[in-house]
């Protein structure tokens, strides 16, 4: 089993990742090891990662990266190190000590992110995390955000996932999002790598009352890919959305996993999801509500809907409600099909050609979920990328050494 050289690797170089770390890392550091060490990596036995081969996926030696993030604190950006405020209650408070990817992080992730907004605190401006990944051998890096928002704060906060380089690249990445009374947090992962990349993002959040989140999580360009969001609404009157949109070609993997926990009264969920997938693209959507015994008036809407544009792709779906609440407003559904025929004559009938015709019609089929981004500019930017990504074109930037 390809765990075994994770567990090499921190035997022989824990002293040299703590030397890089900082003491709230350390201090859960060890325990993470004991812990995965007994649960391993999740097999495909497992419910929630029956889509996903993780061992295969770990299974080539990478190069283990410990670049700084060189991060010079700012006015709500910092080290975890360099926090304003304790930390120690938020950090691996909400992370699943039973996943193995998360166990995995929590041992090898050298630096934390943290982002913290104080009370009563609005930012006028999105907060953006770039995230690059390059180099010359298989190379593994493991993120680690960790999200306060104090009561009544008010953020929006991007997080872009890029790589370079024709190389064999693995990521891991655990985002903690804690969101106190009445804050509002648009949160937003943008993908946009390689057909050699590996992403694991791990993101779990917790709201109070009147909390307000919404997680978008969008891919553009990957290899394997695979999301988790776990939301807890611990707090009445709390709302969350969720929101999905994953382009597959080629033999590309996409797999979002998400569950959302109901245990306060009053609260509200809505899941969206959206894939169009290509080739031999594979894609997966598995989405749980739990509504709790005392989450009484709680309503949750969760969908999903595909697009096979070709014969050989393939998607998985599984939306499921598990309710122990009787005063509730519930429902899930899915679809999965194929480009309309008709609406495709008819465009060409109107002198479109087919291939421009193809691509408005994934693009219309998408717009839904693009249409939530609340940040104009960045709704914009995104519109113009889908649209490059269905005519086939990828963004060159100046440090990419794909296209050479």
């Amino acid at each position: 089993m390809s765990e075994q050289q994770y567990i090499d690797f921190y035997t022989q170089c824990r002293n040299l990742i703590m030397s890089k770390s900082c003491g709230v890392m350390n201090d859960v550091r060890e325990k993470a090891f004991k812990r995965f060490k007994t649960v391993g990596f999740p097999s495909r036995k497992s419910e929630r990662y029956k889509y996903t081969d993780v061992d295969k996926a770990f299974q080539t030696d990478f190069g283990i990266l410990f670049t700084p993030l060189g991060i010079t604190p700012s006015a709500y950006i910092f080290s975890l190190k360099d926090a304003p405020a304790d930390v120690r209650p938020y950090y691996n408070r909400l992370a699943d000590q039973h996943d193995g990817i998360t166990l995995l992080n929590t041992m090898l992730a050298h630096e934390c992110l943290l982002i913290y907004v104080p009370a009563d605190t609005k930012v006028e401006k999105p907060l953006t995390v770039d995230n690059w990944i390059k180099g010359e051998v298989p190379s593994m890096m493991n993120r680690r955000i960790l999200v306060v928002m104090e009561k009544g704060a008010d953020a929006t906060i991007i997080v872009n996932d890029h790589a370079t380089d024709k190389q064999e690249f693995l990521t891991t990445q655990v985002i903690e999002v804690y969101c106190h009374d009445n804050a509002h947090l648009d949160l937003y992962e943008i993908e946009e790598t390689t057909p050699l990349t590996k992403r694991f993002s791990n993101v779990y959040i917790h709201q109070q009352p009147y909390a307000s989140v919404r997680h978008s999580v969008i891919t553009l360009h990957n290899g394997l890919t695979r999301n988790l969001c776990d939301v807890i609404l611990n707090g009445e009157f709390s709302e969350t959305t969720l929101n999905g949109c994953a382009i597959g070609s080629g033999k590309q993997h996409i797999d979002n996993n998400t569950l959302i926990r109901h245990n306060a009264a009053h609260c509200t969920s809505n899941e969206l999801y959206k894939y169009v997938v290509d080739d031999q693209a594979v894609g997966a959507f598995a989405g749980k509500i739990l509504v709790e015994k005392g989450a009484q008036q709680t309503s949750s809407q969760e969908t999903n809907n595909n697009l096979c544009a070709s014969p050989s792709a393939r998607m998985y779906s599984q939306p499921m409600l598990e309710i122990y609440a009787d005063d509730v407003k519930c429902s899930h559904g899915s679809t999965t099909g194929v480009l309309d025929e008709t609406a495709l004559f008819y465009m060409r009938q109107r002198g479109i050609a087919e291939e421009e015709a193809r691509m408005l019609l994934k693009n219309a089929f998408l717009g839904q979920v693009i249409d939530q981004i609340d940040y104009e500019p960045l709704r914009s930017k995104i519109f113009v990328k889908v649209e490059k990504r269905f005519l086939g074109e990828m963004e060159k930037c100046k440090t990419c050494n794909l296209c050479k």
